[in-house]
Parts: C-alpha cells; sequence; structure tokens
C-alpha cells in the first residue's frame, strides 16, 4: 500500500463550495506555517491526544531511515492543544502534498481559546467554535509506526534526518511553540527531555 494519501484527499468534498475552511494544526503546523492564511487562532479539540507514533520518510527520515512525527490518536475525553488557520480552498492542494505520507483529512468541531476577550459589545465577541479539517495518520497507514518506549523514540528522533532536516528540531520546535501557548503536553515534553541526553 503506497504511503502518498494526495489523491484519496482530493477526493475529500466534504468543504465544496465553501469560500473558507477552518484548519486545525496540531504538529508542525502550529509553528511553522508556511502557507497562506486569512487568520490564525489558538484552538484545541476534544477526544484526541498527540503522539510521536507517525513514521516520516519524506520530511523528516527517509524510508531507509524513517523519523517520527505526531499524529492524533482517539482518547475519550482528551484534550489536544494547538493552531487553528482560516484558509481559502485553494490552500488545500498544498497542504495535501505537504501531509501526504499516511495523512488523512478528517472533519472535527475546533474550540477556540481566544473567545474570553474583553469586547464591549455582544456582536464583537468571537466565535467559540467551527467545524474544520484536521490531518491525522491513523494505525492502519503504511507509514504507521505505533507505540514504542520513549527512549527509543527519542533516540530514533536524535538519528533521523530527511529533506525538511532534522527529526530533533521538529520535536523541539513543537516543544517550543506548545510552551509558547501555556500548553502542556507530557508525551511531547518527555521525548523533549530525553533527547537532551541522547547522544547526536
Amino acid at each position: 500500500m503506497s504511503t502518498d494519501t494526495t489523491l484519496l484527499n482530493q477526493r475529500m468534498t466534504h468543504f465544496d463550495g465553501h469560500d473558507e475552511i477552518w484548519l486545525f494544526g496540531y504538529g508542525s503546523l502550529i509553528w511553522k506555517a508556511d502557507f497562506p492564511y486569512l487568520e490564525r487562532r489558538p484552538a484545541h479539540i476534544h477526544g484526541w491526544v498527540r503522539r510521536f507514533w507517525q513514521g516520516s520518510h519524506d520530511h523528516r527520515g527517509t524510508p531507509e531511515s524513517p523519523g517520527r512525527v505526531v499524529t492524533l490518536l482517539h482518547e475519550p475525553g482528551a484534550t489536544c492543544h494547538g493552531m487553528a488557520y482560516r484558509i481559502t480552498p485553494d490552500v488545500l492542494a498544498p497542504l495535501d502534498v505537504r501531509e501526504k505520507n499516511g495523512y488523512l483529512r478528517e472533519v472535527t468541531r475546533l474550540f477556540f481559546d481566544d473567545t474570553a476577550s474583553d469586547a464591549t459589545a455582544e456582536n464583537d465577541k468571537k466565535v467559540e467554535s467551527a467545524e474544520g479539517l484536521v490531518y491525522l495518520a491513523t494505525s492502519d497507514n503504511a507509514a504507521f509506526l505505533g507505540e514504542a518506549p520513549l527512549d527509543a523514540i527519542a533516540e530514533q528522533i536524535a538519528n533521523a534526518h530527511g529533506p525538511s532536516g532534522a527529526n530533533r528540531d521538529y520535536l523541539i520546535n513543537l516543544a517550543c511553540a506548545l510552551q509558547e501557548l501555556g500548553v502542556d503536553d507530557p508525551h511531547v515534553f518527555a521525548l523533549a527531555h530525553r533527547l537532551h541526553h541522547v547522544g547526536h
């Protein structure tokens, strides 16, 4: 089975006819928004947790030595924080290519974290939630690596390198971005801590 999900994502028609779409980013999309967007807001989704269980053969690793990047795992009661972008539909085509290594578009409800504004007028208050898209890689995709001891994941990340750079930079940048958002993610922070103790 091919890891390239580009065509599968392009067949998704849920947002056909929409002038704009909300996109939820929980990995590199938080800190590497190399696409045009209309608005950017911190947000979260319910029922998902972030895990370094997806292989990266095209960005942070190679087919021979894959890196590890985050995907989402369904977990009732969980909350995953990230960044939401309001985009136009034409932005999805390059995003499908960026996320082609096993990721599929999924419809989700986003809850914005910046709604507690001190707006003086009722109609100035920001929208609290919206339907949007998230790219996630499920366990049945060909690039899925799954669970492993944290030390083993950290070592794999420390040694992997791909066309988009060192895998370790991806982890460090993600940890820093989450800290800036004031988000506590034990999985990501534990891996970042272990990374500092892994030899280069």
